[in-house]
């Protein structure tokens, strides 16, 4: 199919496309358009006008700090796997990354436009989740910041309305002692994962697990965050039970089934992915603790 008839504007500044997007009633916003292309194309969205942000300047960067990583609306996820100091400050972004489709739809496809775009199965909502990150919205108002769990409101769906533009979102720093790992498994290779999950584990100064938290992907409506600390507080890292961590997970989940996958099947593989994902993020924190 073709998409239904639109109008296209080419903003040269964030002004000037908010200014679009004001008058323009049911216009949308394009950035790398790897998401929003298939949908007009299936004619399951039909906006008025698109507004190509991609001239815009000032939205390209990715800026890595001791406080954590900031992405702009223009990076491509490409741009943001090839970034050795933004893995450093926030290792999950790589290797979330790197699990982001096909390397044809990472070399255009942008992070922040994976993020507003909400979709459940989608990585870099689960990271953004994981990591208590936020995003930055740009008004005809004002410039704001939502956090991540204000930000979800359904599958395909954000509290962002009216006319705005995602200029950026921001990755908060990995805490000390801490290590990370993501994993998934997808019919083929850069297909959607039936189940993806991103895990963080902090010890203490005595090789001790302090915390464990994880986000999945294709799991729930929204992404959500399960704190598993219960299952092996205190426990050295080298001897805590993550069987138990994942059995945890697999009773906070609730998945729902499709033509992919039946939610037992999904809760299962919570559970198996949670377990892996927890003891490689152990052992990466081990190598942190003096």
């Amino acid at each position: 199919m073709k998409p239904a008839p639109f109008r296209y504007a080419d903003p040269r500044s964030l002004d000037e496309a908010l200014a679009v997007l004001s008058a323009e009633e049911g216009a949308k916003v394009l950035a790398g358009g790897q998401s929003l292309l298939p949908l007009l194309s299936m004619r399951l969205a039909a906006p008025a006008v698109l507004v190509d942000i991609n001239r815009v300047p000032g939205l390209d960067a990715v800026e890595a700090t001791g406080d954590g990583v900031r992405v702009g609306a223009l990076v491509r996820h490409d741009a943001l796997l090839r970034d050795a100091a933004a893995a450093r400050v926030q290792p999950l972004l790589a290797r979330a990354t790197a699990n982001v489709a096909h390397p044809a739809i990472r070399n255009r496809g942008t992070t922040v436009g994976s993020i507003a775009h909400a979709d459940p199965s989608g990585e870099m909502t689960s990271v953004l989740a994981l990591t208590d990150g936020s995003v930055t919205v740009a008004t005809p108002e004002g410039t704001g910041t939502v956090g991540w769990r204000d930000l979800f409101v359904g599958p395909l769906e954000t509290s962002v309305t009216g006319p705005a533009v995602v200029t950026s979102a921001f990755f908060p720093a990995l805490p000390e002692r801490s290590g990370t790992a993501f994993a998934e498994v997808a019919r083929r290779k850069g297909d959607y994962a039936v189940c993806g999950a991103g895990v963080v584990v902090t010890l203490d100064a005595d090789r001790r697990v302090s915390a464990a938290r994880a986000a999945y992907v294709s799991v729930g409506l929204v992404p959500e965050v399960h704190d598993l600390t219960d299952a092996v507080a205190g426990a050295p890292a080298e001897e805590a039970d993550w069987a138990a961590a994942g059995a945890l997970a697999r009773s906070l989940v609730e998945p729902d089934g499709d033509i992919h996958a039946s939610a037992d099947y999904r809760r299962l593989l919570v559970g198996v992915l949670t377990e892996r994902t927890l003891a490689s993020a152990a052992a990466e924190a081990l190598g942190k603790v003096a």
